[in-house]
């Protein structure tokens, strides 16, 4: 199993939380300050709901009882009496070879002195009687030797893990490609062909960004405790099984053996459930399903519908794109109280839903309608050996009638070629990591007529790719007699919001409150209209925060980021008591700068329990410079200054070039008055990242608040110069020299970054009044008619416009 190749750079996702911004980072106009009319309505909706735990089913089951929760682990091998034919099937598997220690069986890469070279760095790779060791550059700059401890991955590409000072256990990025040498492999590869990675850098295989303990132990080995220690910066990383063994997935087995030795495991125990054998998950969602075709249409039907996704969660542990929150998961305990799943967000996938960037399957897998109609993973994968259960398209016409589809009059393509395989329509592939092809588990229907229109891709260009894509969509539409429409119907929506086009916030509201949508869209589009604030948007979050499932409650949580924190106490305070743990860390996370609007004790209580998980989490990620950072935003948020101070300076010292330390360390001094100290920290980022434009802005608005203007418009010259990429640098400047007398070229700027960024609202905002200011009716008129024209609801857009009409 090919673990993800950490990538510079990578779009932040609803998966890690980013530091958020200081509170002076962003000088643009309000567009919620006329929202607080429309908390009235929700007011008493609030007070109803106050401190219930769960909305519904908000966890897919409960917590252990507290005999499960004593169970203990007691590794693989244990199972193997009993479940010979699970265990035979495991054996070998993906999962039994996830992690392994380095020996003669394991190691799979060629150690017999073979060197290889890449960017000027060479890797040697020895073997000295049992044990394997590499010659490379090493976390000081030089060479030096050091001893392979353990296999990662076996297939396509297996890569090698070696133990640094600290505990830190680190995979070198030169890995095996463990492919047939006919089909290229059975060599050294670099994960980073092209680009050379000093031993400075985060991407070294010493490096931070690639470190086993944070980002690969807890899916590649059972029951991880990860044991940092925060104050040495050092890890005593455990596991009780180095595989991802049989408990991985059904949880610790000590009850389930009590039960298998006793007197009632010898009689009949057909029908007794998983906790009536000491088993903490059994994995049955299949017993005694079966599939119905409907002879008329030729799909398939479950017998009974799904009961719970306790599978589905269990396999998305480590089959989803997630980050962990907290430690102490075990099978069967709620997904959602230890990780949070990145949703359907630009960057990870595109805006049809298919994947970009390595998702794995599980939010692929919620979008699909397979997963709609009832099907489990097991459905079409044998969850020991990870084999599917039939090969080709039986797999397939197990339950779609092959008659009707696996036929040239339905694919229309040769019946013996590849592109008659099912897969290779409706699963394309996208190969990571250079050599590991993975199928998308939407399963979607090919849709060439959306790359016509939204510029996604689709299957057929990937094979015809001498052909256009409205070729393909023509050709598609004569063999049906209409454009596929499929089951996936939000790209168009989604595809809006991502070029910022008008009418954005209205698509994505009604995706986030349509029960026809599939749960993992309307939290994504819940998630995506926190950058779109307005009554639409308030709406649909006031909509989401009481629904039933979990994850929509958080995506809503998050679409309420802009809201003044003042404004956010009536809709926020009940999910402080939320059943599902990333829930109520968001609420916390929301009402830690508006504490002072928690005025009954339960409320206060509630939110200290909240701050505190929060609190907790964020300190077992500590090993993450980030984490530090969000976790000192928190504390000052909530008035604990040298709280805060503590962990921003942490966060620099485990990153030097950690840029939202130094910013929101000096927002930390800029709130004490203590605006000299404040540059002086602006200054020493600026002195080891002197192109940051991050760096120039905050600078730029610290002299500013120094009176100290001409300097301050350099600044911010400098950071708008630096990236013309974001809009909020342009409109700085332009504020600043609108201020300082200089109208003028401010309208110029404006107008410069309107043409990158046509639709951006405080940019849009400042030129209109920027022209009325300047006593140009006519130009300010056309800029707020374009403004309302981008933004239709905005009470505020169309005030300026009445106002400046009214003026004419």
């Amino acid at each position: 199993m090919a673990r993800r190749k950490p990538r510079r750079n990578r779009p932040r996702t609803g998966a890690e939380r980013p530091a958020p911004p200081p509170p002076s980072g962003r000088v643009g106009a309000r567009r919620w300050v006329w929202a607080g009319a429309a908390l009235i309505v929700v007011v008493a909706i609030g007070a109803a709901l106050l401190f219930r735990r769960g909305a519904g089913p908000g966890s897919e089951h409960a917590e252990q009882t507290p005999e499960a929760a004593n169970a203990e682990f007691v590794g693989s091998q244990r199972c193997a009496s009993c479940h010979e034919e699970q265990f035979d099937g495991w054996m070998g598997s993906q999962h039994q070879q996830a992690m392994q220690v380095a020996t003669e069986k394991t190691v799979l890469g060629d150690f017999s002195g073979v060197r290889f070279t890449d960017q000027g760095v060479t890797t040697t790779f020895l073997r000295r009687d049992s044990l394997f060791f590499v010659h490379t550059i090493g976390p000081d700059g030089q060479e030096g030797e050091f001893q392979v401890r353990f296999t990662f991955g076996v297939y396509p590409l297996q890569q090698y893990l070696i133990e640094l000072e600290g505990g830190r256990i680190q995979p070198l990025t030169v890995a095996w490609d463990s492919r047939p040498a006919s089909e290229g492999g059975q060599r050294w590869m670099t994960l980073y062909p092209g680009e050379r990675i000093e031993h400075t850098d985060e991407l070294h295989w010493t490096g931070r960004l690639q470190n086993w303990n944070f980002m690969c132990a807890d899916c590649h080995s059972t029951n991880v405790q990860k044991n940092y220690d925060r104050e040495a910066d050092a890890f005593a990383t455990s596991w009780s099984e180095i595989s991802v063994g049989c408990e991985a997935c059904h949880g610790p087995g000590s009850r389930h053996l009590e039960w298998a030795a006793s007197a009632d495991a010898q009689e009949d125990y057909a029908g007794l459930d998983a906790a009536s054998m000491g088993l903490l998950v059994a994995l049955d969602e299949r017993e005694g399903v079966t599939w119905r075709v409907n002879p008329s249409t030729g799909k398939p039907q479950r017998s009974t519908p799904r009961a719970t996704q306790r599978e589905i969660s269990v396999c998305a542990q480590c089959h989803s794109r997630r980050a962990q929150i907290v430690e102490g998961y075990t099978a069967g305990k709620p997904f959602l109280d230890y990780y949070l799943p990145s949703l359907l967000m630009p960057g990870l996938y595109h805006a049809d839903g298919q994947q970009r960037d390595e998702v794995y399957i599980h939010a692929s897998f919620l979008q699909s309608r397979m997963f709609a109609a009832g099907v489990t993973c097991s459905d079409c994968h044998d969850p020991h050996s990870q084999r599917l259960r039939a090969e080709g398209n039986a797999v397939c016409t197990g339950c779609h009638t092959p008659e009707r589809y696996d036929t040239p009059e339905h694919h229309f393509h040769p019946a013996d070629g590849e592109a008659a395989q099912c897969v290779s329509c409706h699963m394309p592939e996208t190969t990571y990591m250079q050599i590991d092809p993975r199928r998308d588990h939407s399963l979607r229907v090919p849709r060439p007529d959306q790359t016509v229109s939204l510029g996604v891709p689709n299957v057929c260009n990937g094979c015809h790719t001498e052909r256009s894509a409205e070729w393909a969509a023509t050709t598609v539409r004569e063999w049906y007699g209409h454009d596929p429409s499929g089951f996936q119907t939000f790209a168009e929506a989604f595809a809006a919001h991502e070029a910022a086009e008008p009418g954005a916030a209205t698509a994505l509201a009604t995706l986030a409150t349509s029960r026809e949508q599939p749960t993992v869209v309307r939290a994504s589009a819940l998630a995506r209209l926190a950058d779109l604030p307005s009554v639409v948007v308030l709406e649909a979050a006031r909509v989401g925060l009481a629904d039933p499932d979990p994850l929509i409650r958080h995506a809503a949580l998050s679409a309420l980021e802009g809201l003044p924190p003042e404004q956010r106490a009536a809709l926020v305070t009940p999910l402080l008591s939320d059943s599902v743990r990333i829930v109520r860390q968001q609420a916390a996370w929301l009402l830690a700068p508006a504490t002072a609007s928690l005025q009954l004790p339960a409320a206060r209580s509630a939110f200290t329990r909240a701050a505190n998980e929060f609190i907790a989490s964020q300190r077992y990620r500590a090993d993450r410079p980030e984490n530090r950072v969000t976790l000192g935003t928190f504390f000052a948020q909530l008035g604990r200054v040298g709280e805060a101070e503590a962990e921003y300076r942490a966060a620099l010292r485990m990153r030097p070039g950690e840029v939202a330390a130094y910013v929101n360390l000096a927002d930390l001094y800029r709130a004490q008055g203590r605006e000299a100290e404040a540059e002086r920290v602006l200054r020493d980022g600026l002195e080891r990242l002197p192109e940051d434009a991050n760096l120039h802005h905050a600078l730029g608005l610290s002299l500013a608040r120094s009176g100290r203007e001409a300097e301050a418009r350099e600044s911010l010259r400098r950071a708008a110069e630096l990236a013309p990429e974001e809009p909020r640098f342009a409109y700085a400047y332009a504020v600043a020299l609108h201020s300082g007398g200089e109208a003028r070229q401010a309208i110029a700027v404006l107008e410069t970054a309107l043409e990158r960024h046509p639709r951006d609202y405080d940019l849009l905002f400042a030129l209109a009044t920027f022209h009325r200011d300047a006593g140009e009716r006519a130009a300010a008129l056309a800029a707020a008619e374009r403004l309302l024209a981008t933004f239709p609801q905005d009470p505020v857009a169309a005030e300026l416009v009445r106002s400046l009409q009214a003026a004419r």
